[in-house]
């Protein structure tokens, strides 16, 4: 008998447990799903100022889906397809998930996610950030392994609030400084209904994605708006950007069911005429924004303030592989 790696034997686990843990798992905020035509489209499709911008955004992943690998990290994942048992042609089921959330750099070692990808002190030490989970040329596949340089630990949370139907938000530090640029947020709460918008993140754990043509439909909450993004599970955390600006708007955190059981016992991803659904919410930046570099208060000290009303929605989601809901 050959010798069996760690790699072998992680992967294994992997497949058997999947499964049995999203099906036990409690759920916490987040389905989401497609309005009118499914905009997302890989990197190498975004265009030069998308890429740029994308270059900050990073995946989240418990950190035993990370194996070491010379001087990287193996990712292990699994495939889109196979896993949610995707009916023939849905869009991007060859290509591998893993990650749990997205999140976007707003200072040197500040990331900012959704309040519920990051609840607590554990699941900050047990949490990769990840850059670079991105198909950047066409036919070509996403990355196995990841540089050293493109992986971090969260040191601590900074600021965190998730409130019921209200403002979900986490800002954490980086075990590191970044040598990426952090990307322009909007301080001003001015975006209103008709502004166009734009997602950058990992859908379903997806390698990175970016979703335009969307545009917000409510912004009257004071804590958070509504637009038609076409967004999943694993969206949670990822930026929302202004079309007209590439300032950072928000930040998604919740919408409509992800996928639809069909009659040939597969898998759909749900689908809403451009106009119909219940729109996915976005956290607006003002609610954080003292918080980020740049405002009125510091960063440099923790500031934790956690706030978790028994955060449900009508779904009952959880992150990650338990943040993919069925209609």
């Amino acid at each position: 008998m050959g010798k069996i790696s760690t790699r072998t034997i992680a992967l294994a686990t992997l497949a058997s447990f999947i499964p049995a843990i999203a099906a036990a798992m409690p759920r916490v905020p987040a389905p989401k799903s497609i309005y009118g035509e499914d905009n997302r489209q890989d990197y190498f499709a975004a265009s030069p100022a998308e890429k740029r911008l994308a270059g900050s955004v990073a995946s989240l992943w418990k950190s035993y889906y990370l194996e070491p690998e010379g001087g990287g990290f193996r990712l292990l994942t699994s495939s889109l397809g196979e896993r949610l048992n995707l009916c023939p042609g849905e869009k991007f089921s060859e290509q591998p998930i893993g990650a749990d959330c997205s999140g976007s750099l707003v200072g040197k070692d500040i990331l900012m996610t959704a309040g519920h990808c990051i609840r607590t002190e554990q699941d900050c030490a047990d949490t990769k950030i990840v850059f670079g989970f991105a198909i950047t040329r066409s036919g070509g596949n996403a990355p196995e392994v990841i540089p050293g340089k493109d992986v971090y630990g969260c040191k601590e949370i900074i600021s965190r609030t998730l409130q019921g139907g209200g403002p979900d938000y986490a800002l954490i530090r980086l075990d590191r400084a970044s040598d990426r640029a952090p990307l322009k947020i909007n301080r001003e709460d001015s975006i209103k209904p008709g502004d166009g918008v734009f997602v950058i993140g990992h859908p379903i754990g997806l390698p990175l994605k970016v979703s335009g043509g969307s545009h917000v439909r409510d912004a009257s909450n004071s804590g958070f708006f509504v637009a038609d993004l076409d967004t999943f599970g694993g969206n949670s955390g990822s930026p929302v950007f202004n079309s007209a600006t590439n300032a950072i708007e928000g930040i998604l955190v919740r919408g409509a069911a992800d996928f639809a059981d069909t009659p040939e016992q597969c898998t759909t991803m749900a689908t809403y005429t451009q106009n119909g659904g219940r729109g996915e919410d976005v956290t607006k930046l003002s609610v954080l924004e003292s918080f980020i570099p740049g405002g009125d208060a510091s960063s440099d000290r923790p500031i934790f303030r956690g706030i978790d009303a028994n955060y449900m929605n009508e779904t009952g989601a959880e992150p990650g592989i338990g943040d993919i809901h069925f209609q």
